[in-house]
């Protein structure tokens, strides 16, 4: 049996490492601004009208990083046709269960091919994937920008994992899916939670409060309101990493072969 040798056809070259910066400083913003926000007023209810900037943002930043890829060299047209393909893949196993429960099979693909094609390859795909998702789900709104940040940091640090192969590498995916599930999760209900004005006091956002009062506040809110959803997602991920994990990444692996896109990352083995 030959090994397999993970590709990266989106290479972290300056360029496209500053593009992708930037637009992680975007979303970091766009998430975290309840917890660095300590100027007394307000209630967070315009957040969701915020997300429109969010989401304007975030569109050319992403372009940016495709176009730096191209000028590079790093990201030929076979990538792009790769990306797609994935994209609308994954857009198609989350039209099956949109997030209903909590499972959401599209993670996974997600988890693999970001593990395969390397960190810059699964940040635009998360992003590609959630936007064809929404497209063919009518499910745009206010939410958008952050799923598609929060599912492109997933394929990120799927690209970023330490080199292994065989059993060893599917245990560390499934364990990556499990704790990617929860904090996609946890990073999702900071889209809504700060005008989340049903809430009682001690899950609800203060605005002007400490930030250790507003993190307190949000482990309630989030240990009351999301875990369990969250535990489906993260099971499911753990499971089909470790089910279907092996012919997943060598069919991938076996694509990145074929297409023989520029550029190599050894992140791992596993039997063709």
């Amino acid at each position: 049996m030959s090994a397999s040798t993970s590709f990266a056809p989106v290479r972290l070259r300056p360029r496209s490492a500053l593009v992708l910066a930037l637009a992680s400083v975007v979303g970091l913003a766009g998430f975290g601004w309840p917890f660095l926000a300590v100027t007394p007023g307000g209630t967070g209810a315009a957040h969701g009208q915020d997300a429109a900037y969010l989401f304007v943002a975030l569109l050319p930043l992403l372009l940016g990083l495709v176009w730096a890829e191209l000028g590079d060299g790093g990201m030929d047209v076979k990538a792009v046709a790769m990306l797609g393909v994935l994209a609308a893949a994954g857009a198609g196993l989350q039209t099956l269960s949109p997030g209903t429960g909590g499972f959401d099979p599209a993670f996974f693909l997600l988890v693999v091919a970001g593990r395969v094609f390397g960190p810059g390859f699964g940040f635009a795909l998360g992003v590609v994937a959630m936007l064809a998702t929404s497209l063919l789900t009518g499910g745009a709104g206010p939410w958008l920008p952050f799923q598609m940040i929060g599912l492109a940091w997933v394929g990120l640090l799927a690209g970023c994992l330490p080199a292994a192969s065989g059993w060893a590498e599917r245990g560390l995916l499934a364990a990556y899916a499990g704790l990617s599930g929860f904090g996609y999760g946890a990073l999702l209900n900071l889209w809504f939670w700060p005008a989340a004005a049903y809430l009682p006091d001690g899950a609800s956002y203060v605005p002007g409060a400490s930030l250790g009062t507003n993190l307190h506040h949000y482990a309630v809110f989030y240990a009351t309101t999301s875990l369990g959803w969250d535990t489906a997602r993260a099971l499911l991920g753990g499971v089909l990493v470790l089910v279907a994990g092996r012919p997943v990444l060598a069919t991938l692996r076996r694509a990145g072969r074929r297409a023989a896109f520029t550029g190599g990352r050894d992140g791992g083995t596993d039997p063709a």
